[in-house]
């Protein structure tokens, strides 16, 4: 991914779906469509920090993505081609 928006929420009441729904939809308010690729901190991630499981949601379409690169607490959302 070439660009994106970059997210940032560390409320540690809100679980990892729900942050990543709020870049998904600030990503379609700036842009006026959806990514397909969302990037997170791989500790976060696989710590399971969020009582929740990352979204589903067939409409999103979005592939979540660990990495060890992005910063705890910060959503990278975009898209990247096949």
């Amino acid at each position: 991914m070439q660009s994106g928006l970059l997210w940032f929420d560390n409320d540690p009441q809100r679980g990892l779906t729900n942050k990543i729904e709020d870049a998904v939809r600030r990503y379609q308010e700036k842009y006026g469509r959806s990514p397909n690729t969302c990037y997170v901190n791989s500790a976060l991630f696989n710590r399971g920090v969020a009582t929740d499981a990352p979204p589903t949601n067939s409409q999103l379409a979005l592939r979540i993505v660990p990495k060890a690169n992005i910063l705890p607490h910060h959503f990278w959302v975009g898209e990247e081609g096949e």
